[in-house]
């Protein structure tokens, strides 16, 4: 006999009770949306940003040679921070500023580059929309930081 004919129907039923990723399926009736909307604000995603951000900053000092013209800071105040690059005859920046309907990021002539917005869509999950396309934490830095930390430096 073969493993097909011999099937009891038990692994259809063990295959059933998971989810496309192989983790169990969340029961969705007891899903605790009011909690997970509720961190899916403008402030709480600008305070995730500034840390990520922040600890960005150091990593790419950490990259920096010993003898390198050139270092990376960040500055903060209540509604913004400002990452910037100071070189030997550069000085160059780009800003997250927390308004009332998104994130906005500019660089240091004031120009902006972009904006985030949020939406917490029907599977409970807060998603980032960045230049039109949804986006991950990392991806938004890497969209705002990218040529300041890796333009020819």
């Amino acid at each position: 006999m073969n493993d097909a004919a011999s099937n009891d129907g038990t692994t259809n039923a063990k295959a059933a009770d998971k989810a496309e990723n192989g983790k169990p399926e969340k029961d969705k009736s007891k899903f605790d949306w009011i909690t997970e909307r509720s961190a899916c604000t403008l402030p709480k995603v600008f305070a995730t940003l500034r840390q990520q951000t922040e600890e960005d900053v150091k990593t790419r000092n950490g990259m920096r040679p010993n003898y390198a013209a050139y270092e990376f800071s960040l500055a903060e105040d209540i509604d913004k921070f400002t990452v910037f690059l100071k070189a030997k005859d550069v000085q160059r920046s780009v800003t997250f500023t927390l308004a009332d309907h998104a994130i906005s990021v500019k660089d240091d002539q004031d120009n902006p580059m972009f904006q985030v917005t949020l939406i917490f869509d029907d599977c409970g999950e807060c998603k980032l929309h960045a230049g039109e396309l949804e986006r991950e934490f990392w991806q938004v830095r890497r969209m705002a930081l990218e040529d300041l930390m890796f333009r020819g430096y």
